[in-house]
């Protein structure tokens, strides 16, 4: 259970997820490096919220780079002695079916999404086994990966097949880092309300994302992960939870999903375009 004054280190922080989560962290008193490729907008954001500058290192963060990521650990190492969790939120999406996708597409989901999220959970866990705390309880890495790793959704192909390599990999990082005392937890949120989502409102093939009751906010990702998440360290969270099920279903039958997809993907246009019309 993390308690006043862990550090945190976060990716994706000028905007979405990974900002709010920066948010909170900091106004309960945590000591937070906030990183994300786009360092005008993230520090654009600290001055707004008035980040306070003892607890907060913004930082500049390719996740992509190795060697970024081995110089922003031994930054921090050599400024607060460690990290104690890591939330990886920095992701990537561009809709699109498998035949029309470009080089450039392709090579970022993968890159983004999985190569960036791979080098944070080693950085990081290389960081917790020399720098953590008891052997029992070293650190939690948390990993942000979506719905769409849990059933194939047609109409974002590389974005699914990204986070589905995401889920793989947490899994089983999971079981290679608790002999070491780390706990891993992979994330996986229906459409949350980011720029992410609102990247999605003009591909009418990215119609499956829109098929929840609501679409979820910030603050309901962030109320999961600093709550049961951080409390209980769980290896799996799907939020809702009901949609994880229906998404697992789904995952389990991809003949019968293949046909819900199509009767859902009319329901979902309809409020993408709504959603589009609201804005």
């Amino acid at each position: 259970m993390t308690t006043l004054g862990d550090r945190f280190f976060i990716t994706g922080c000028a905007s979405g997820i990974g900002r709010h989560l920066a948010d909170e962290l900091l106004a309960r008193g945590h000591r937070v490096v906030a990183t994300d490729i786009d360092l005008d907008a993230l520090r654009q954001h600290a001055d707004t919220a008035g980040w306070p500058a003892d607890r907060v290192h913004i930082e500049l963060l390719d996740v992509c780079d190795p060697v970024a990521w081995t110089a922003a650990m031994e930054a921090v190492v050599e400024g607060w002695g460690g990290i104690d969790v890591m939330l990886n939120v920095a992701g990537y999406i561009r809709p699109g079916r498998c035949f029309e996708v470009d080089d450039i597409d392709v090579d970022r989901h993968f890159d983004i999404n999985v190569k960036g999220l791979v080098f944070g959970t080693r950085a990081a866990a290389r960081v917790m086994m020399e720098h953590g705390a008891a052997p029992r309880d070293r650190g939690h890495i948390i990993n942000i990966a979506s719905l769409a790793s849990l059933a194939p959704i047609p109409g974002i192909s590389l974005y699914s097949a990204s986070k589905y390599a995401v889920r793989a990999f947490s899994l089983v990082a999971a079981e290679e880092l608790r002999p070491e005392g780390i706990a891993v937890t992979v994330v996986c949120p229906d459409a949350v309300a980011t720029p992410m989502l609102d990247k999605q409102l003009d591909y009418p093939e990215a119609a499956l994302t829109f098929t929840a009751p609501r679409v979820l906010t910030v603050e309901d990702i962030s109320r999961v992960i600093l709550g049961r998440v951080l409390r209980r360290r769980p290896l799996f969270v799907a939020i809702p939870r009901w949609r994880g099920w229906l998404a697992r279903l789904g995952d389990l039958s991809p003949r019968c999903a293949g046909f819900l997809a199509k009767v859902m993907a009319r329901q979902g246009l309809r409020k993408q375009q709504a959603l589009k019309r609201s804005l």
